[in-house]
């Protein structure tokens, strides 16, 4: 994810050859959070220009989403460079995230550890998860698990969710690190209660499987409801399972059948196995009656799902 256009006060001064001022980024920055870019681009291009470090920020922004400029990922990453290379941590994020994703620069791991690594360094939570990542994947940097721990730990502490749900899932396989399922649920736990739907999902199966934790299907049930709502497939699918053998809920077909197939339709090919099967054990109207919830729970935006 690309950072937008921030609020905060600023750690680097410079020099400018005009009077400019803070107070000429704050109107610059409350007109882009206002919509009003045609203001915002007015006052945040001289600054940029005179090598202000939140100008120059503030200007990739513009450029790297199209606001109040035509979309220009060269551009954005033009501008993004000019702070990251006095030190902007925000910058070098987004630099990183560009190099990664090769958005207007060839796509380039190696260089986008680098800066991933430059704010990592400075204490930057989402650099210090995303630098965990390249370890786990090997992007960019030879596969170290242990390495990409200690990353995740450094970004978990500070509170930041899919670190703490990718540090769970070093510790659920055991890799660079021992396994240990209850150090898992409670990095799950963490995530989970931040609202993350893949952490949910998992504290969810580990509830039903009674990992880590007593075995609790009604827990279990609740988390994969949580994580539905958001439209994660594998929760859904975890749904019609529970559903399907009645662990935790009553068991109905019709209900089975509706979350297999929402979670078929969001690219779950095991549930489209599973929602055959069920298909097997129901008559033409209950399929009918499960094939109209799964229309209206869909959308409904996973709000309206016969919980």
């Amino acid at each position: 994810m690309i950072r937008l256009i921030r609020a905060a006060v600023f750690a680097i001064c410079v020099a400018l050859p005009t009077p400019l001022t803070a107070q000429d980024f704050d109107v610059g920055r409350d007109a882009y959070v206002a919509g009003d870019y045609a203001t915002a681009l007015d006052n945040l291009r001289p600054l940029a220009e005179g090598g202000d470090v939140n100008g120059q920020f503030g200007l990739a922004s513009m450029y790297g989403n199209g606001h109040g400029v035509p979309q220009d990922h060269a551009e954005a990453a033009r501008w993004y460079r000019l702070a990251a290379e006095q030190g902007d941590a925000d910058s070098q994020y987004n630099l990183a995230q560009i190099y990664r994703q090769g958005l207007g620069v060839p796509q380039d791991y190696a260089e986008a550890v680098r800066w991933y690594r430059l704010a990592a360094e400075q204490g930057y939570a989402d650099a210090q998860g995303s630098l965990g990542f390249m370890y786990k994947s090997g992007q960019g940097v030879p596969l170290d698990y242990a390495e990409a721990v200690r990353w995740y730990r450094l970004a978990a502490e500070q509170g930041y969710a899919i670190a703490q749900y990718n540090l769970g899932s070093m510790y659920y396989h055991g890799e660079g690190v021992l396994q240990d399922y209850a150090e898992a649920v409670r990095l799950y736990q963490l995530a989970a209660e931040q609202g993350d739907a893949n952490a949910q999902t998992d504290l969810g199966t580990m509830y039903y499987h009674g990992e880590g934790v007593l075995q609790d299907y009604a827990e279990a049930v609740r988390l994969y409801q949580l994580a539905a709502e958001q439209g994660d497939a594998y929760a859904q699918f975890s749904l019609g399972a529970v559903y399907y053998n009645g662990a935790g809920v009553l068991q109905s077909y019709v209900l089975a059948h509706m979350w297999l197939n929402i979670a078929s339709t969001n690219g779950s090919e095991t549930a489209l196995t599973s929602r055959d099967v069920a298909a097997e054990k129901m008559t033409r109207d209950q399929i009918a009656e499960a094939q109209a919830l799964a229309r209206v729970c869909m959308s409904s935006g996973y709000q309206d799902c016969d919980w």
